[in-house]
């Protein structure tokens, strides 16, 4: 029984020993992704002790005093903690629906292009806004917008006969102006994923109401569109989870930093920052991200369970 067994070990360790000279080539593959996960995902986790201190460099994480939750009350009892809250809010709520809508139908139509050649060119076109920083972005958006020189002044309103306007000073259009750059430059990367979902979808259902009589506007809205319904909700889902964040290159470079468009540029993520440069509050900007992560999870676990009890098969988990 003896020789037995340590026979049954002995397999059992050349297994493993096979098992890990199998994975060993993807171990290390896989390793520079785990490094980054741990170096700025896992790491930083750390600073969640400093919501609940008042922090002190010399001190350090773990030195500084405690003060309970008096990061948080600072940081929601200003007078723009109602402004960047609403501003939040909104602008993901209009990125959310104005964009899923956007991509879907951007991927609609580049599938129904057809012709490699034609969909490969329109794929670039929309995808190159993804490739280019926020700071760039900036600049180009300040060429159309600039009071002085700008494109729209001197040649749109020029042409109108309207008088020019100061656009960095007045802030009814920065709604507008906001989600139209998100739009071009995100709605390319997004509509990438649908037009993959699409490609999924078998060929034999659209050649079948094709034969029934089924015009394209009425295979996309009876077929395209509910095949789409697991890729759309799995990625509503993830974008709920981030709500309470705020691309922040979008708010602080576009606008470029105008203090006359506080009231609707000012985000949760631009405030912390500027809390950060100016007032150097290192507890009020870790009291931030952890509010913020802490209702993301929420929300994500609220909507999926909505999800869940709606419709069992497309819910997350």
């Amino acid at each position: 029984m003896t020789n037995q067994a340590t026979r049954q070990q002995k397999t059992a360790k050349k297994k493993k020993k096979q098992q890990l000279t199998k994975s060993a080539p993807l171990l290390l593959i896989a390793a520079p992704g785990i490094l980054y996960l741990l170096i700025n995902n896992y790491i930083p986790m750390f600073g969640v002790f400093l919501a609940f201190k008042d922090f002190n460099y010399l001190k350090g994480i773990f030195g500084s005093d405690w003060n309970g939750f008096d990061n948080f009350k600072f940081l929601f009892r200003t007078h723009d903690a109602l402004i960047m809250t609403r501003n939040t809010l909104l602008y993901n709520f209009a990125f959310i629906i104005i964009g899923t809508v956007a991509a879907i139908f951007v991927a609609v139509l580049m599938y129904e292009l057809g012709q490699r050649s034609r969909v490969k060119f329109f794929q670039s076109v929309m995808l190159l806004p993804n490739l280019l920083s926020w700071v760039v972005i900036g600049f180009v958006v300040y060429a159309f917008l600039n009071a002085d020189t700008g494109f729209i002044n001197n040649t749109v309103l020029k042409a109108l006969n309207i008088e020019p306007v100061s656009w960095y000073s007045t802030t009814k259009p920065w709604p507008f102006i906001l989600i139209v750059t998100y739009l071009w430059k995100y709605v390319g990367v997004n509509s990438i994923i649908y037009m993959a979902s699409i490609s999924g979808i078998d060929k034999g259902i659209f050649e079948a109401a094709q034969l029934d009589g089924a015009t394209k506007m009425q295979q996309i809205f009876k077929i395209t569109l509910p095949m789409l319904k697991p890729t759309i909700i799995i990625l509503t889902l993830m974008a709920i989870g981030r709500i309470f964040y705020s691309d922040f290159g979008l708010f602080y470079q576009v606008p470029q930093n105008s203090g006359r468009l506080f009231d609707v540029t000012q985000t949760i993520d631009t405030y912390v920052y500027r809390g950060l440069m100016e007032l150097n509050n290192v507890g009020m900007s870790a009291a931030a991200a952890l509010f913020q992560s802490v209702v993301g999870f929420l929300l994500v676990m609220g909507a999926n369970a909505l999800v869940r009890k709606v419709d069992r098969e497309n819910a997350l988990f």
